[in-house]
C-alpha cells in the first residue's frame, strides 16, 4: 500500500486531541503523514482576553498539541467561534484546503452534535470531499492545483458526550484501540492550557485531562481495551466503502 494521506479538520483548538488524536498518532506511526486543521482559532475562547488575544493563544496552543501528534502541518482556517455558516464562501475555503491536502482519508465532527459550529464543519468538510475533485469549482488558496481524483473515506469522530440532541447514545461503527497511544494523546491535549486552566478554576479539577481519560476508557469497553476511539464511516455514494482503519490499524467493526 502506498503512503496514506489522512486529513483531521474539527472545528476548534483541542477538539482534535479530544476526539481522535490517538488514533492519528497511530496512523503516524503506521508511516501515513498525517494533517491536522481547524476551522477556528478559537477566539471566542475566554471570558477574560479579547478575541485577538485568545485567539494567538490558542492558535500557538493548537500548533504545539499538533507537533506532539507528530503532524506534517496544522492549519487554521480563521473561521471565528459561533459563526461557522454552510455558504458558498465557507464552502470554497474548505474545499480548497482539501485540494492543498489532498487526503486518502478525512477525519471530521459527525453531523449532529451539541452545537452548530460541529455540526456545520461536519456539512462542509462532508462537501468538500465532493466538491474537490471538481475542475469547474472554485476554491479559495488554492489556486493552480489539480482536482482531487477520487474522493476521500470519511470519518466521523463521537460527537461530545456520546449522545444525540435527544439523549439517545450515537451509534459505534469503528472502534480503535489507543492504549499505546493514550499518554502522548493526553500530552497533546495539555497544550491547550488556556482551556484546561479555565476548566480548572472553574471546577476546581483537572475535569479536561479527567473526562478524557474516562470516555476514551469507555470506548475501550467495547472492545476490551483500557482506552479507545470510535467513529462512523461515511458509506453513503460516491465513498470508499472499504474501511482503511481496519487495515491499517487493526481497527474493529461493530455492527450498529
Amino acid at each position: 500500500m502506498t503512503q496514506q494521506r489522512i486529513l483531521a479538520l474539527m472545528p476548534h483548538p483541542d477538539d482534535i486531541e479530544i476526539l481522535c488524536a490517538g488514533t492519528l498518532i497511530r496512523l503516524i506511526r503506521a508511516g501515513c503523514e498525517v494533517h491536522v486543521a481547524t476551522m477556528t482559532a478559537g477566539d471566542k475562547g475566554s471570558d477574560v482576553l479579547s478575541r485577538k488575544e485568545i485567539a494567538d493563544i490558542r492558535r500557538e496552543e493548537a500548533r504545539l498539541g499538533a507537533e506532539v501528534l507528530g503532524a506534517a502541518s496544522y492549519t487554521c482556517l480563521e473561521f471565528s467561534d459561533l459563526e461557522i455558516v454552510f455558504d458558498n464562501a465557507s464552502r470554497r475555503r474548505v474545499t480548497g484546503l482539501m485540494r492543498r491536502i489532498a487526503p486518502d482519508v478525512v477525519f471530521t465532527t459527525p453531523p449532529v452534535d451539541y452545537m452548530f459550529d460541529h455540526e456545520i464543519t461536519s456539512k462542509l468538510v462532508r462537501d468538500a470531499c465532493f466538491n474537490a475533485g471538481c475542475r469547474n469549482y472554485d476554491t479559495e488558496g488554492a489556486d493552480g492545483l489539480e482536482p482531487l481524483t477520487s474522493v476521500p473515506a470519511l470519518f466521523y469522530s463521537d460527537p461530545v458526550s456520546g449522545h444525540d440532541l435527544f439523549g439517545v447514545a450515537t451509534p459505534v461503527h469503528c472502534v480503535v484501540d489507543i492504549q499505546s497511544t493514550l499518554e502522548k494523546k493526553i500530552e497533546a491535549l495539555c497544550c491547550h492550557d488556556s482551556q484546561r486552566a479555565w476548566l480548572k478554576r472553574q471546577h476546581g479539577m483537572d475535569d479536561y485531562v479527567h473526562s478524557v481519560r474516562d470516555w476514551s476508557a469507555r470506548r475501550g469497553a467495547l472492545i476490551g481495551s483500557p482506552a479507545a476511539e470510535a467513529f462512523r464511516q461515511h458509506l453513503g455514494h460516491p465513498h470508499p466503502a472499504a474501511n482503511i482503519l481496519c487495515e491499517l490499524l487493526g481497527a474493529t467493526v461493530l455492527s450498529e
